[in-house]
């Protein structure tokens, strides 16, 4: 399940104790999402893909323009 904790920028999935996250930074102009992390035992499980999906759904329906310093990220908005 993917929880949007607001207070802290980030949209996070907590997997057997660990935090998989999209951080993000709101700007004058819209958001940047900054960083997408997953623990190494997680990888290839497609939860980073979920993390962005989820954030960038939020942004699209809060109508913030859209960058992304996360290369993740931006390889996903190419």
């Amino acid at each position: 399940m993917i929880v949007h904790q607001k207070e802290r920028q980030r949209f996070v999935i907590e997997k057997a104790g660990f935090e998989c996250v999209l951080e993000y930074k709101l700007t004058d102009s819209g958001i940047n999402f900054t960083r997408t992390f997953v623990p190494d035992v997680f990888r290839g499980q497609g939860l980073a893909r979920q993390l962005v999906d989820a954030g960038l759904a939020w942004a699209s329906e809060e109508q913030l323009d859209i960058e992304a310093d996360c290369w993740y990220v931006a390889k996903i908005l190419k």
